[in-house]
């Protein structure tokens, strides 16, 4: 039986993906569990640097298993449904709430759902342009309980997200690129391609520079703008008399590209 979720590391980059072709990549708890299980590897393993998900063959992601989390949950109570949510799905926004690495999203084909979520969980995100997108839960009558409801208004506003979760339309990719969803669309045969370059201009990059970045990213959307400025102070004082600083103002006043340790 072939792994749903396969998973490789090289240039100090881990690849994800999602490997239930047959089923669009849709999600089984399973899945899900291993999904997190190598997500937590990524933020603890000193050698990778970035994290890079995909899926397999034409889907990047159709959500949950509609026979596996729909049919044969419905004869499981409230309690139990919600368990399913808080227990296994939940805890991928959580480990990626937790990880200061960039994380990449190459979105091959459908996110729909659950794995539309999923999606706007990663740092970035590039799609083919044959992918497609919606937010497909009122189509179940159902909600998002993956975390659409957070992410998708914080990346394309109010209206928009109210708009594609009540209507559960489906979008383009050039649409897509158009509201924010997503950083670029590209030919698909360039996807792979793109995402790696970005991948590994990261990689290259300051290590610990990108990642107090995110780090004050993130703090800034829950913070005021006083807490925000003394955050950005105290990690830049510490920056600066980092090696990868010295590096680059070497590097600039010498007409040279630098060269990051880490």
């Amino acid at each position: 039986m072939a792994e749903d979720i396969l998973f490789e590391v090289a240039e100090r980059i881990a690849t994800i993906t999602l490997n239930r072709p047959e089923r669009r990549n849709a999600f089984t708890l399973a899945m899900i569990d291993e999904w997190v299980a190598r997500l937590e590897e990524c933020h603890a393993r000193d050698d990778i640097h970035v994290v890079l998900v995909t899926g397999a063959d034409k889907a990047f992601c159709s959500g949950g298993d509609i026979d596996e989390l729909m049919k044969q949950g419905q004869a499981r109570g409230p309690q139990e449904r919600k368990d399913e949510l808080v227990n296994h799905v939940h805890n991928i926004p959580r480990i990626l709430a937790r990880m200061d690495k960039p994380v990449i999203a190459a979105i091959n084909g459908a996110a729909t759902g659950a794995g539309l979520d999923l999606a706007l969980m990663c740092d970035l995100r590039y799609a083919a342009r044959s992918a497609k997108f919606a937010e497909t839960y009122v189509k179940m009558a159902l909600m998002p309980g993956a975390g659409g409801a957070y992410f998708l208004p914080r990346i394309v506003g109010r209206a928009r997200a109210l708009e594609m979760l009540w209507t559960g339309d489906f979008m383009d990719a050039e649409e897509a690129e158009r509201i924010g969803l997503i950083n670029k669309a590209l030919a698909d045969e360039a996807l792979m391609a793109h995402a790696l370059d970005m991948a590994r201009r990261l990689v290259a990059g300051p290590t610990q520079s990108i990642r107090a970045i995110k780090r004050a990213v993130r703090a800034g959307l829950r913070s005021d703008l006083s807490d925000s400025l003394d955050l950005g102070a105290s990690n830049y004082g510490v920056l600066a008399m980092g090696d990868d600083h010295l590096e680059a103002v070497d590097a600039f006043l010498e007409k040279r590209k630098p060269r990051f340790g880490g």
